[in-house]
C-alpha cells in the first residue's frame, strides 16, 4: 500500500510539474506570427468551363454570334485580404512594381495562371478584393514611381504612350455569325488622368467571398483558385454585339465602358486548398 501511495503521489507530481513547465514555455514562446505566402489561380474560361485554348475555343453570345480569343490579358492589382473581423490586409497598395500582376492566358500552366504573393500576416481570411486595371492613384505617381510594371506593361503590350497609360483588358480575336472570321480588337484602359481629361475612370474593384477559409500561416501556403468567365464579354449584364463600329476599339468610350462592367462580374471563387 505505501508503495502503492507513494508511486500514485509521484505520478501527481510529475503532471503538475509537466503543466507547468509546458506553460513556462508557452509563456516563453508566444504565439508564433511568422507572415506567410499565398497563391492566387486565375482560369479563364466560357460559363465556369476553364482552359480557354487560344485561337481554338468557340463561344455563342447571347446575340448569337461565335467568337474566339486569340490574345486574352488582364491587369490585376491592389490585391487585398479581409479576415475574419472585417480587417483588411493590402498587399502593396497603389504600387505596381510591387503589387500589380498581368494575367495573360498564353502564359498559361494547364489553363492556369499563377500569382504568388509573400509576406501575408498570418490570419483567417475570408474575403479577398482585387482591382482590374491601375488605379488613377497608382498611375498618377508617375512613370518613375512604377518603372518596373511599366517595362512589364510595355513588353505585354499593355500599355500606350506614358500620357495614355495602361491597358487593362486586351481581348483580341475574330467573330462572326456562322464562323468566327472577322478580326476583332478591343482594349480597355484609362486615357491617362482621367480628370484632367474628362474621360471615364475604367478601374474597377472587385470582392469576392471565398467558400472555404484561407488559413495563413508558416506552414499552410493557400492556393485560391478563381474563374474567370468570359462569356461576360459579350453576354454579360449588357448583351453586346460587335459590329465594324466597334470591333477595332481602344481606351474608353461608350462600348469599352460597357465591356468592361460586363467583365467585372466575370470572376468568381471556385475553391481554397489550405496546404
Amino acid at each position: 500500500m505505501k508503495i502503492y501511495k507513494f508511486l500514485s503521489l509521484f505520478f501527481i507530481a510529475f503532471t503538475l510539474f509537466t503543466i507547468s513547465s509546458c506553460s513556462s514555455r508557452d509563456d516563453e514562446n508566444p504565439q508564433d506570427t511568422t507572415p506567410g505566402s499565398l497563391q492566387i489561380k486565375f482560369e479563364n474560361g466560357f460559363n465556369n468551363v476553364g482552359d480557354i485554348v487560344l485561337n481554338q475555343t468557340m463561344q455563342t453570345s447571347s446575340q448569337g454570334q461565335k467568337h474566339n480569343f486569340s490574345a486574352l490579358k488582364y491587369v490585376i492589382s491592389n490585391i487585398a485580404l479581409i479576415d475574419e473581423s472585417g480587417n483588411e490586409f493590402k498587399y502593396n497598395e497603389n504600387n505596381p512594381d510591387k503589387g500589380a500582376f498581368i494575367v495573360d492566358q498564353a502564359d498559361a500552366v494547364a489553363g492556369i495562371v499563377y500569382l504568388n504573393l509573400d509576406g501575408i500576416p498570418k490570419n483567417n481570411y475570408k474575403k479577398i478584393k482585387f482591382g482590374l486595371g491601375v488605379s488613377q492613384k497608382a498611375y498618377l505617381l508617375g512613370q518613375d514611381g512604377q518603372a518596373e510594371f511599366w517595362t512589364k506593361a510595355k513588353q505585354k503590350g499593355m500599355s500606350w504612350s506614358w500620357a495614355a497609360g495602361y491597358v487593362f483588358v486586351k481581348l483580341e480575336g475574330k467573330y462572326g455569325t456562322d464562323s468566327p472570321t472577322k478580326e476583332f480588337m478591343n482594349h480597355t484602359g484609362n486615357m491617362g488622368n482621367t480628370t484632367a481629361n474628362n474621360t471615364p475612370d475604367l478601374y474597377r474593384e472587385i470582392t469576392l467571398d471565398l467558400p472555404t477559409t484561407a488559413r495563413v500561416n508558416g506552414q499552410i501556403r493557400p492556393s485560391i483558385h478563381i474563374l474567370a468567365d468570359l462569356n461576360q464579354f459579350l453576354s454579360g449584364d449588357k448583351a453586346l454585339t460587335l459590329t465594324s463600329a466597334n470591333d477595332m476599339m481602344m481606351g474608353s468610350s461608350q462600348h469599352l465602358v460597357d465591356v468592361t462592367n460586363n467583365l467585372t462580374k466575370m470572376f468568381k471563387v471556385d475553391h481554397v486548398h489550405n496546404d
